[in-house]
């Protein structure tokens, strides 16, 4: 597996929940073997300051559909 790799999220229909959305990304950073990676996103996302800011962050961990 390549470092750079980043598992593909759909998200259509999650407009607006960043919960859903939060899921979706630590199942998929899961299902990759990227587990360490799950707790981070989860912290930044949560202290970030807008849904716009928590989907940047968001992009940095997985390549949204």
């Amino acid at each position: 597996m390549e470092e750079n790799h980043k598992p593909s999220v759909k998200l259509i229909g999650e407009d607006g929940n960043i919960f859903s959305i939060l899921g979706r990304v630590s199942r998929a950073l899961k299902e990759d073997g990227k587990e360490e990676q799950v707790k981070e996103v989860s912290e930044r996302v949560m202290a970030s300051s807008s849904y716009g800011e928590a989907l940047q962050i968001i992009m940095e961990y997985v390549e949204v559909e």
